[in-house]
């Protein structure tokens, strides 16, 4: 079977799983279609990412004759699409056996693992595929299929309005996305990826500068990026396996696939790049603060996706491509790990809410130990998988920061120090996390606060059980804890399938990143840790002092685009209403009053009268013979 082939048939599985789901759901068991069309994905996507090497292959046909710029039905398989799908197609796998566990006694579950497997279809297809346009296809899916399942719990308010407000940020931002690839479709006369980047000019042009730039409004939309980061956090109030595999390892990573896959056009243009290192600055540290604040467990790890997704962004803008791709895959797997172990530990535990745990340690070994694997990968602990994938980005800006490579110094400095005080927020948190809901005595929730805003109600109210969660449950956390471990040391040799030629391609460790990232990290988690040890019960968070209270509502974002957007938003629609009823609707009344007066005035002489009618006609006689008399 050719790569392209086998990529398609791993594309079209999830695809026609999800179509037998919706039609099936109610007469076959819903895990007999969604987990084997998984797995065979899975198998496909492996068998490709083993035998494309150093390859690109591609095929392509004519979907529709548009009269100007055709769009073609095509594939583009190289090694970053190849590992990409690797990652998607095993965390979807996972997460499909994780939830016919967790949603076993959910009356809706046939209609979610059907959304999962066409969520997965379309990220594929966006992995894939060799069209611009094509590519926005599955880039959209993916937003619907978000939509339904953070609603997967539609009876309670928070997932109705954190799933409301995950569409309409993130497509908030794909409008600029899809000016984006028309800009860049017009200047290369062609949508397909391979022509774009083969038109980019080698010093750059303006419509790649402004076809890229407004490409990061759906990079932002969809990665959580500075301004459109606020729905990630609350699409918390979606299934805990949902948050896994869309938001922590593949829909949310979509953003920074996309600027790897046009990185040519993106490193062309110098200005997107200060853009973009810019904005993964200020996400970086401002995600990073509000994770250390969080009440949430599943808050605090929606917290940290963004903060992680920045490295990626960052990465990318200082032209470390193979560091971001090498993070992207990194991350995946352990921040899937990280969101299928809080299920476990609120299956365990029977909250969500970090004030409720405790001591779990040793009621739920397997989470325990998983977890804090995936939490040491987090802070950059090594020599787990985030250690050297963290320092691939730090030596990619420290490279930029020195004045080598195209990219401006100015972001490679504002790259490297965010990252590094990063590094330091992120071994607070982690450790945060790791000692208050594995160590200490277990604890009870604090009074009203079971259901937190935007968390998944149904993570609340639960029994807490004395025994480890169900098979389903642990098995996929002891397969990720693989990667998250021992990936590091098979990738940081060298990602040469990724293609070194674009940008800074060295991902070995350096001696001064390591340093300072170390240094960091002992910092940030000696701290948590000498607060816990000085008052166990107490939360170290209290370092955050005044900051806290903004950090747990993420700097009142919402609030200021409620300022910026909403209100003068409302106040223009009363007044729209104002003078849509007060003026517009009163000139039409009086329009029709008016006439309805005259035609009344008519009427009363327009009686059936024939006496009436000729005393008139003899009146207007005699006035017209006055009137003819006067004049002559």
């Amino acid at each position: 079977m050719g790569m392209t082939v086998a990529a398609a048939t791993a594309t079209g599985l999830p695809a026609l799983a999800a179509l037998l789901g919706l039609f099936l759901g109610r007469r076959v068991r819903p895990v007999l279609i969604a987990v084997p069309a998984a797995l065979v994905a899975t198998g496909l996507a492996i068998a490709v990412a083993v035998g494309i090497g150093d390859d690109t292959r591609e095929s392509a046909v004519r979907l529709t004759p548009t009269g100007a710029l055709d769009i073609t039905l095509g594939l583009r398989v190289d090694g970053l699409a190849a590992l990409s799908a690797v990652l998607v197609t095993v965390v979807a796998l996972l997460v499909q056996i994780y939830s016919a566990a967790y949603l076993r006694e959910d009356p809706r579950y046939s209609s979610y693992a059907a959304l999962v497997s066409l969520f997965t279809a379309a990220m594929l297809l966006v992995v894939y595929t060799g069209d611009l346009i094509v590519l926005l296809v599955g880039w959209e899916v993916m937003g619907v299929c978000s939509y339904f399942l953070i609603g997967h719990h539609w009876e309670t308010e928070a997932a109705r309005s954190a799933s409301i407000k995950a569409f309409v940020v993130t497509k908030f931002g794909d409008v600029p996305f899809l000016i984006g690839i028309l800009v860049l479709a017009a200047g290369a006369d062609s949508f397909r990826i391979r022509d774009v980047l083969a038109a980019v000019p080698e010093g750059g042009a303006g419509w790649v500068t402004a076809g890229t730039l407004l490409l990061l409004g759906g990079v932002a939309g969809k990665s959580a990026q500075v301004p459109l980061q606020t729905w990630l956090p609350d699409a918390m109030a979606g299934p805990t396996p949902v948050s896994a595999l869309i938001h922590a390892a593949t829909m949310v990573a979509a953003g920074a696939y996309l600027v790897a896959r046009l990185y040519p056009a993106f490193l062309a243009a110098h200005a997107t790049l200060i853009v973009l290192a810019v904005l993964a600055a200020a996400t970086m540290i401002g995600s990073a603060l509000a994770a250390l604040a969080q009440e949430d467990l599943k808050r605090v790890l929606a917290w940290s996706t963004v903060g992680q997704l920045a490295y990626m962004t960052g990465g990318l803008a200082v032209g470390g491509r193979d560091a971001a791709v090498f993070h992207l895959l990194s991350h995946g797997a352990f921040k899937a790990l990280l969101f299928l172990g809080a299920g476990v530990a609120i299956h365990v535990a029977g909250t969500g809410a970090l004030a409720g745990m405790g001591g779990l340690r040793h009621r739920a070994p397997i989470a325990f130990w998983t977890m804090t694997a995936g939490l040491a990968a987090l802070a950059g602990v090594p020599p787990f998988a985030g250690f050297f994938s963290k320092e691939a980005v730090l030596g990619a800006a420290e490279h930029t920061a020195a004045g080598h490579g195209p990219v401006p110094q100015s972001a490679g400095w504002l790259v490297l120090v965010a990252g590094l005080l990063t590094a330091a927020l992120t071994a607070a948190y982690a450790t945060r996390v790791w000692l208050r809901v594995f160590l200490g005595p277990a604890r009870e929730s604090a009074p009203g606060a079971e259901v937190p805003a935007h968390a998944d109600a149904a993570d609340y109210g639960k029994p807490a059980h004395t025994g480890e969660a169900p098979a389903a449950m642990v098995w996929p956390l002891i397969v990720l804890a693989v990667p998250t471990v021992l990936f590091g040391f098979v990738a940081f040799p060298g990602l040469p399938s990724l293609g070194s030629d674009l940008g800074y391609a060295e991902l070995t460790p350096q001696l001064s990143t390591t340093v300072l990232a170390l240094a960091a990290f002992v910092l940030g988690a000696g701290v948590v840790g000498a607060l816990w040890r000085r008052d166990p019960a107490g939360d170290p968070a209290r370092v955050l002092g005044p900051l806290r209270g903004p950090a747990l509502r993420g700097f009142d974002v919402d609030g200021l685009y409620a300022a910026l957007i909403l209100t003068p938003v409302r106040l223009a629609a009363k007044a729209s209403r104002f003078s849509d009823g007060a003026v517009v609707d009163t000139y039409v009344k009086g329009a029709a009053q008016s006439a309805w007066l005259l035609g009344g005035g008519i009427r009363r002489g327009q009686n059936g009268n024939a006496r009436l009618y000729l005393t008139g006609l003899f009146a207007g006689v005699v006035v017209l013979a006055v009137a003819v008399a006067v004049g002559s």
